[in-house]
């Protein structure tokens, strides 16, 4: 069964094209190692909360959380959430040792475009999939 690491993590709004820059690398390097596909997701911060509430469920704006808000994002900075899907969850614990062991992936020499340590992660099995 296919196994997915998810990742959200706070960027300065400033920084998204050097963000894309190392996206487009760390997707070609653990896409190299065996995931499936990699996904990257700029929040479009002008969707409400409330519209994912059926309207029997739906509360008043101001009881939502922003998810934003939630991952520790700074008035400068929006979130991007990203997942990489593998074919299972050996193929990924190869895969991420073997990316993250490769000297593409190191980026010493660029400037930090996030800072690290506020990266949220996590695996996950998935327990329903209706792609197909």
């Amino acid at each position: 069964m296919t196994y997915i690491d998810c990742f959200l993590v706070p960027v300065p709004r400033a920084n998204k094209a050097s963000y894309e820059k190392l996206a487009q690398i760390s997707s070609s390097v653990v896409r190299e190692f065996g995931a499936l596909r990699v996904v990257e997701c700029w929040l479009d911060e002008g969707t409400d909360a409330a519209s994912y509430h059926a309207d029997s469920a739906r509360q008043e704006a101001a009881n939502y959380r922003a998810m934003a808000a939630t991952a520790g994002a700074k008035t400068d900075e929006t979130i991007v959430m990203s997942w990489i899907e593998w074919p299972d969850k050996r193929s990924r614990d190869e895969g991420m040792a073997k990316a993250m062991a490769d000297s593409r992936m190191q980026f010493t020499d660029l400037e930090p475009v996030f800072d690290g340590t506020r990266l949220i992660a996590a695996g996950f099995r998935p327990m329903l999939d209706h792609s197909g």
